[in-house]
């Protein structure tokens, strides 16, 4: 029994629940075949109903829940909003299974969107019961999961429809039971005792007043709020041998803080985050980036199936999703053993790469070849993989976890906030309502802009780190020598 509540205690129990709940809510081997499922027999819509009236929901969702589901995150301590989570991601695949007009799966699209919104509690959580010196590998473990389940649900789905081992029904089937467990285990998580706005410790609290600049040197992160899934249990303990609670526990007191003082203090840290230019730049690169990316991750299996129709041969969507992911994540992670000053070099990059990509979006779109599609769609998510790493890492370099999280926020409202505006004119039926080759020729466009601005940005900065050693040696007080004049 004692080890038993050791292992409880420890910040490996924690991580090991997420890490099993973040991998059975990933494997989805159905989503790599979600156009030509609504598209084929099963549901018997049209492409232009999938394309400009049932996905373009999923924005809409997002965008409307993201900034209620953030607060509500922290308001609720994490572990409500993962519960949640799983039991929208069931909602949804149930109404995916069951119901077949265009209504309900407008429908089935909003509780995607509160999903994903959800998402925050995931990666968050686990900033409430690690001890920060352990979060960094925490929170590896968990997106390596994460990752894992997403390529296990793509390599599965790929086999069972290749193979004709199950029908689409029967994966969705399959996809409930999983959900299921990861619902089971999200129960059994602890519950936290503080969060990072609303319910913070009084140590936590001081050490962030007295680091009004938001920046974190040695000790601060050191000594960063350890949050406890182990005091509970020392308390059980010292309350069976009868001993009271001393000074130091008052000192991990949780005080909960109002909503007003909240949104205050998140407003003028926003405030002070973005007067930083460089950490401005690297944030609209973010939003402007990630915009484009999860537009063009929403419709290729669109652009998919019209350039070869499901009907008419194999399709290999899970497959190319399997390998792009696995790529991806290879491609962020050797990132971390590149030797390159990002901070002159890392605007040029983001413009070099970003035209890269619209370059990959312009032959998929107008090679009207599946493979060059495929190929085009895995180097163009490395692409974004490696950028977006370089400015995460960018970013958070000088900032604590609390600022990083509220500037994480703030940049993919502000890609989500694009995103929507670029549905409602484009995509949407009540808007323009293009078809997918306009849409991606849009798309396209749009990574070349990107490009043209950060690359001549990118060039102005190296021109300038150039010039200022040349200025810095011209204003040196003239030695003995100069006098000869």
């Amino acid at each position: 029994m004692e080890a038993v509540r050791r292992w409880q205690a420890d910040w490996r129990y924690p991580t090991t629940l997420l890490c099993i709940y973040g991998f059975f809510s990933t494997v989805k081997p159905l989503e790599p075949f979600l156009t030509p499922y609504l598209t084929g027999p099963d549901k018997n819509l049209t492409i232009e109903q999938v394309n400009n009236q049932i996905f373009p929901v999923w924005t809409y969702s997002y965008l409307s829940v993201l900034v209620p589901v953030f607060l509500l995150t922290d308001w609720l301590r994490y572990k409500p909003v993962v519960i949640f989570q799983c039991l929208s991601l069931f909602a949804t695949t149930a109404m995916l299974l069951w119901l077949r007009s265009v209504a309900a799966m407008q429908a089935m699209q909003f509780c995607y969107g509160v999903v994903t919104a959800s998402e925050v509690a995931y990666f968050s959580y686990i900033y409430s019961v690690v001890d920060p010196k352990r979060y960094r590998k925490a929170t590896s473990y968990c997106r390596s999961v994460q990752l894992l389940g997403y390529t296990v649900g793509s390599v599965l789905g790929q086999l069972l429809l290749s193979f004709q081992l199950m029908s689409y029904d029967n994966i969705l089937v399959f996809t409930l039971v999983l959900t299921s467990i990861a619902l089971l285990v999200a129960c059994l998580l602890p519950m936290p005792r503080q969060s990072m706005f609303f319910h913070r410790n009084k140590a936590m609290t001081e050490r962030i007043k007295t680091h009004g600049d938001g920046t974190v040197d040695s000790t601060e992160h050191s000594r960063r709020a350890k949050v406890s899934l182990e005091e509970p249990r020392e308390e059980m303990v010292e309350k069976e041998a009868g001993e009271g609670v001393d000074e130091k526990d008052k000192d991990l007191e949780v005080g909960a803080r109002s909503c007003s003082q909240v949104l205050l203090q998140l407003w003028k840290d926003f405030l002070q985050c973005y007067s930083s230019r460089q950490l401005l730049y690297w944030s609209v690169w973010w939003a402007m980036a990630t915009c484009g990316y999860n537009q063009t991750a929403n419709y290729v299996q669109v652009l998919w199936e019209h350039v070869q129709p499901s009907q008419n041969g194999s399709i290999y969507n899970g497959g190319v999703e399997a390998v792009s992911n696995l790529l991806g994540a290879a491609t962020a992670y050797g990132i971390g053993f590149t030797e390159v000053r990002w901070d002159q070099w890392g605007e040029l990059a983001l413009g070099g790469f970003s035209g890269l990509g619209a370059a990959a979006l312009f032959l998929m779109t107008f090679i009207r070849n599946i493979w060059v599609c495929y190929a085009g769609y895995i180097v163009f998510k490395c692409l974004y993989m490696l950028l977006i790493t370089i400015a995460m890492y960018q970013i958070a370099a000088d900032l604590t976890m609390e600022r990083y999280a509220l500037v994480f926020g703030a940049n993919n409202f502000g890609a989500l906030a694009l995103q929507t505006i670029i549905t409602s004119v484009v995509v949407d039926s009540r808007g323009l309502g293009l078809g997918i080759i306009p849409q991606f020729t849009i798309y396209a466009s749009y990574f070349s802009l990107i490009a043209v601005v950060f690359s001549l940005r990118g060039l102005f900065t190296i021109w300038r780190s150039d010039k200022e050693p040349t200025a810095a040696v011209r204003n040196d007080p003239p030695d003995c020598d100069e006098h000869k004049f």
